[in-house]
Formats: C-alpha cells, sequence, structure tokens
C-alpha cells in the first residue's frame, strides 16, 4: 500500500509542474525537489535493489548535464532542465526511448497547437482568465513541462519502479 502511495508522488508532480508551466510559465523548484527525494524512498518502498537507485541518480546528473547544455544554448528554460533532471531517475534506462519518443510528440502537438491558438485574436472571455492571456502574448515561449509531463505520464508504466510494483 506505501508502495502506490508514493509512486503516486511522480505522477502528482508531474501534473503540478504542466499546470504551472501553463499558468506562469514556471516550474517551482519544490516539484523537482519533491521528485529528487520521493526517488529513493520510491526505490526502498518497491524493493528496488541498491544499484537500481543509483543508477537512476547518475542517469539524473546525465540529464541534468544535457538539461543545462540545452538551457545554455537557450533552446529550453531553466525550470524544464530541472525537471527532465528530476524526472530521469524515475525514468531511468528502462523507460527512456519511449519517454524521449512521447515528450517529442507531445512537444510536436504542444508547439503546433500553441502557434494556432497565437495566431488567432484574443477573445474577449480571455479577461476572465488572464493566464490565456498571457500564454497567447508569449510568442515565443513554450511551457514544455507539459510535453515532459505527457512523457511521464505515458512512459511510467514502463519504468523499473512501476514493474517492481504491478509486474510486467
Amino acid at each position: 500500500m506505501i508502495a502506490y502511495l508514493i509512486l503516486a508522488v511522480f505522477p502528482a508532480a508531474l501534473l503540478v509542474a504542466a499546470a504551472n508551466d501553463i499558468y506562469e510559465f514556471k516550474i517551482p523548484n519544490w516539484v523537482s525537489i519533491v521528485l529528487i527525494c520521493a526517488y529513493p524512498v520510491a526505490g526502498v518502498a518497491v524493493g528496488a535493489s541498491p544499484r537500481i537507485i543509483a543508477e537512476g541518480f547518475l542517469f539524473g546528473a546525465g540529464a541534468l548535464t544535457v538539461g543545462f547544455a540545452l538551457y545554455a544554448g537557450k533552446i529550453v528554460g531553466g525550470g524544464d532542465a530541472k525537471l527532465f533532471a528530476a524526472v530521469a531517475p524515475w525514468v531511468s534506462a528502462n523507460a527512456l526511448g519511449i519517454f524521449l519518443f512521447y515528450t517529442a510528440i507531445a512537444g510536436l502537438g504542444l508547439a503546433i497547437f500553441m502557434g494556432i491558438f497565437r495566431k488567432l485574436p484574443i477573445l474577449p472571455v480571455y479577461a476572465h482568465a488572464p493566464w490565456l492571456i498571457s500564454l497567447h502574448e508569449r510568442k515565443k515561449d513554450l511551457p514544455y513541462a507539459v510535453a515532459l509531463a505527457a512523457g511521464g505520464l505515458l512512459s511510467f508504466s514502463q519504468t523499473a519502479f512501476f514493474q517492481l510494483v504491478f509486474g510486467g
């Protein structure tokens, strides 16, 4: 039962990150911190070996390096880079390919949707939702946490921790 609750941290944190990125174009640092801190706890709860947990942390360190290189190249935001690094241990090598595939597809869909949305005129109803106006007017920004969350959620069943709890 505890394993189920701790595993729920992963999808919950991804949903919070995506919602915050949509509303404020910011991913709170505490979301990434919660993901990193919950990772070893989840590993112990699901019965993962210390090797699997350590590999996840190494994977996260590699993702942080890649994320900050993308940030330095102004390809992604700093929050996106940190979220990517916090998600990486959970995904690990088991589900990396499917995670990257789903994240890329979700990112493409998000970019297309945002491009169309931003070409449409601002509607008067947006006055009741200031976040929609911000989403419409920030033409160069893309709330990429939405794509990272979609990739994480869609690939979650392929991760080592999920497999340990539910089999597969």
